[in-house]
């Protein structure tokens, strides 16, 4: 980032993620489905519930017997314990609560679970970030491990560091979540892109997850 765009996200009156963050701060706080629970019901206040809950992510989930991110955790609260509908990928709603959420953890360091069932499924997304892909016949690896500090374009290449998300583009002009950029990112090197909530997807964010572990969260990030 920039400096002008650093700033933008340092300063909370400032970034435009914090407009989704007071939307979630609302969603936690009301009622929803055929229970008439709000998040907050269950979990209280997410100042102190939440916090470092966005960092594990994603995790194992038993009911699934796989790992699932946040976003699908929100979806899985809100239809069993508020018998509510699932929020769609992408929507504000889903976005404003992962935002709310993920800004209890801002500050604290990434930290995937210790958990031997999730290996497997972190192999195999390393695998993804290494296999080349469409019709530019790239890897995630090219461009984020052998030519990271470099240039696309006029565009600085990252690491690939995942701490922010959901993050507020300038390119989008709007907040999007991690899934949004990989599958950019699919599309960017001509391959059909996995579908939202894709486990293959599910498996690179954990494999960048462990990547970054120990980074500070910057939910919500801002970024060009």
């Amino acid at each position: 980032m920039g400096p002008s765009t650093q700033a933008m996200q340092k300063d909370d009156t400032l970034n435009p993620g914090m407009l989704w963050v007071g939307d979630g701060q609302a969603l936690w706080q009301q009622a929803a489905g055929n229970s008439n629970k709000a998040c907050i019901s269950c979990h209280g206040g997410a100042t102190r519930s939440m916090k470092g809950v966005a960092a594990r992510y994603p995790a194992f989930d038993e009911r699934s017997q796989h790992p699932i991110t946040l976003g699908q955790r929100i979806n899985q609260c809100r239809q069993h314990h508020q018998q509510a509908a699932p929020l769609k990928d992408e929507s504000q709603p889903l976005l404003a609560l992962e935002s709310y959420v993920g800004l209890q953890s801002r500050g604290l360091p990434l930290a995937t679970p210790v958990d031997a069932r999730l290996a497997p499924y972190r192999q195999r997304g390393e695998v993804r970030f290494e296999q080349r892909l469409g019709q530019l016949n790239l890897s995630c690896a090219q461009c984020h491990t052998s030519n990271a500090g470099g240039k696309l374009g006029s565009a600085l290449i990252p690491q690939a560091h995942p701490q922010g998300y959901p993050v507020y583009r300038l390119e989008w002009q709007t907040m999007g979540s991690l899934q949004r950029r990989l599958r950019n990112c699919m599309t960017g090197v001509r391959a059909q892109p996995f579908a939202y909530g894709a486990l293959e997807l599910v498996e690179l964010e954990l494999y960048l997850t462990a990547r970054a572990q120990g980074m500070a969260g910057e939910t919500p990030a801002v970024r060009p």
